[in-house]
């Protein structure tokens, strides 16, 4: 059973997601150091890219339109895009507009697809893509590996900010394995996806030593269910089953199937490049510079509505999700805009750029 349906769509997420646009353009340059590597293979006559959690679409294509503009410096074969998410996601307005006017958004000799399906699953036939990335994805997991957690919303618990609420240490290993075994999962379906040289870049909110990305949203979320307990809109047994199924990794864990020769899966993949940064993000630096609370929390509201919707209305089927959802996100943006300061937010993502090496049969 999926955990979630997908993003917001009808264009929300499009409208709300340019914290996660922020932290993709950052490591963009990159993507021009895997197409460097991937001139270094046997001209294939067509190139295969793919991009894996691409939503609505509106940050993937930015990523497709720059890999083809960079491809096409190195000659003008035929390129394939590729873009995928869950088949429950809206994909109505990328559909729309990958041929608008009759010819591919993407350039002259630009061939597109979407496939529906999980990016833990093999979803292309083996060794037909040279390049694939995901961006702001692979944090969600692939299934709920416990049927409650009472304390908190968040596998990784809260704040140590805010400190309301409490996840135990065997309740987060739990969700610490299953995070490890869907990046294998992951890792092992694109390795048969991909050619021998063919790059892999992947990017995800995460944590720092200092400084996780789930701070702030995931406590403001967590008040605002404790308040509607309070006030009988939903009871204890639905809050103690309900949590996000998403994990916040580190750096060493997201590459720790690649990062020695020992690693599960490094006779795939050599990891070239690993990094975890922070990027400004643009309601609070709009924040910083007007000081308009009330613009601040709806940016801020509808920033982390826009992925956090699905799993809570799964999470209420039988009690009017829709009105549900409407009373928790009003109450949340409401409590950001009476305290503004209680629930500070930074993007904090870990990114690695690995290369598919020959399969050693060959």
């Amino acid at each position: 059973m999926t955990v979630t349906t997908g993003m917001i769509g009808q264009g929300f997420y499009n409208r709300n997601s340019a914290p996660q646009w922020a932290a993709t353009e950052a490591i963009l340059p990159w993507l021009d150091d895997a197409v460097a590597r991937i001139s270094r293979i046997d001209p294939p006559e067509t190139i295969g890219i793919a991009d894996f959690g691409c939503s609505e679409g509106r940050n993937s294509s930015e990523v497709m339109h720059r890999l083809v503009s960079t491809l096409r410096a190195g000659g003008a074969r035929p390129i394939m895009t590729i873009q995928s998410d869950l088949p429950t996601n809206d994909f109505t307005a990328l559909l729309e507009s990958l041929r608008a006017d009759g010819r591919s958004v993407f350039g002259d000799n630009v061939y597109s697809a979407v496939i529906g399906g999980s990016m833990f699953d093999q979803l292309l036939p083996p060794r037909s893509i040279h390049l694939a990335t995901t961006f702001n994805a692979i944090g969600f997991l692939s299934r709920r590996p416990l049927d409650d957690l009472p304390g908190y919303i968040l596998p990784n618990g809260p704040s140590a900010a805010r400190g309301v609420g409490k996840v135990s240490e065997a309740e987060r290993a739990a969700f610490a394995a299953q995070a490890a075994a869907d990046i294998e999962s992951f890792l092992r379906a694109r390795a048969a996806e991909l050619t021998a040289g063919g790059q892999l870049l992947i990017e995800v909110f995460g944590a720092s030593q200092t400084t996780r990305a789930c701070d702030g949203i995931y406590d403001v979320l967590n008040d605002a269910l404790l308040e509607a307990l309070s006030d009988g809109v939903i009871d204890r047994p639905r809050y103690e089953t309900y949590y996000q199924p998403v994990y916040f990794r580190t750096l060493e864990e997201l590459v720790a199937p690649v990062s020695g020769p020992e690693s599960a899966l490094s006779s795939l993949f050599d990891l070239d490049r690993a990094e975890t940064y922070e990027v400004a993000v643009p309601f609070v630096e709009a924040y910083r510079a007007t000081g308009d609370t009330c613009a601040y929390a709806r940016a801020y509201t509808d920033f982390f509505r826009a992925f956090t919707e699905a799993p809570l209305r799964m999470a209420f089927p039988g009690d009017e999700p829709a009105a549900i959802a409407h009373d928790i996100y009003g109450r949340c943006e409401r409590l950001i805009r009476e305290n503004p300061g209680r629930y500070p937010f930074r993007y904090v993502s870990v990114a690695a750029l690995l290369t598919r090496r020959e399969d050693e049969a060959q």
